[in-house]
């Protein structure tokens, strides 16, 4: 008798466990240092976190690191800012489903003092032709993050091999490249959300602004499940659905930082 009431009692356990929903994962995240740095995610994955029961672990880099760490299966999904890298990511076989998530612009700063006299052009290859004189000094961030791949291309395009004293390759994110330009006096190239969140604390202005080359587009990618079977790619796709929703992208158009909209929604498509 004791042992039917001990079997009953083990069947009817299983039964509710597997009436319920299985618990969620975590999600592993890596992105890129503006998306942290401008204080974004702080807005955006509280209230996608509340909304499914999740946790995401964010893991801020340059988008190179960001993809490599997609590439070796270390993260679930990834949010970066370098088209050609992250196409090439997902016909190489790492990632699935890109989608557009924002966009905003890049934008040459340095001091008040500006002795290149670069403020209010538009022209960024000419910016950068003028920089490659070397007569002021520009701090990159050369750590093969999204701005640093499109700084290369400025140069490229520039027909400028930069080198010299007066350039810099910092090797770090872009708020502390912010904050080098600030004490050093130089230029750098930065995407206009970091630049917001710091420029209270560097004193560093807006020169090079408007430019169609400067445009800056966010995508984000669900890691391959076919690579890596144990990534947790639902819930990779549930972010990803969401940030692309109204209700993400309408978090993300009402982002202030000093009252300025640093990122624009995407088509989420």
């Amino acid at each position: 008798m004791r042992r039917t009431t001990l079997w009953r009692g083990l069947l009817l356990g299983a039964l509710i466990a597997a009436a319920q929903p299985a618990l969620a994962r975590d999600i592993r995240m890596s992105t890129t240092t503006s998306t942290e740095n401008s204080g974004l995610l702080k807005v955006l994955l509280p209230a996608f976190e509340a909304k499914h029961g999740v946790k995401v672990h964010v893991i801020s880099v340059g988008t190179g690191k960001a993809l490599e760490l997609g590439k070796n299966g270390d993260v679930d999904v990834v949010l970066v800012h370098a088209r050609a890298a992250e196409d090439k990511f997902v016909a190489d076989g790492h990632g699935v489903n890109r989608r557009d998530v924002m966009y905003n612009d890049f934008i040459l700063v340095g001091t008040q003092e500006d002795p290149l006299a670069l403020r209010g052009t538009r022209d960024v290859i000419a910016a950068f032709r003028k920089l490659g004189e070397g007569r002021a000094k520009f701090i990159s961030r050369g750590d093969n993050s999204g701005t640093d791949q499109m700084e290369k291309a400025y140069w490229k395009e520039a027909g400028v091999a930069p080198k010299g004293t007066w350039f810099v390759s910092a090797g770090l994110g872009m708020g502390e490249v912010l904050t080098m330009a600030g004490e050093m006096r130089a230029y750098t190239l930065s995407d206009r959300a970091t630049f917001g969140a710091y420029r209270a604390k560097t004193g560093l202005e807006i020169l090079v602004q408007g430019d169609a080359k400067m445009f800056n587009p966010y995508g984000i990618i669900a890691v391959s499940p076919k690579k890596y079977p144990d990534i947790n790619h639902g819930g990779a796709m549930k972010l990803i659905e969401w940030i692309t929703s109204t209700e993400g992208q309408d978090l993300i158009a009402s982002f202030r930082v000093n009252g300025e909209q640093l990122f624009f929604p995407g088509t989420g498509k």
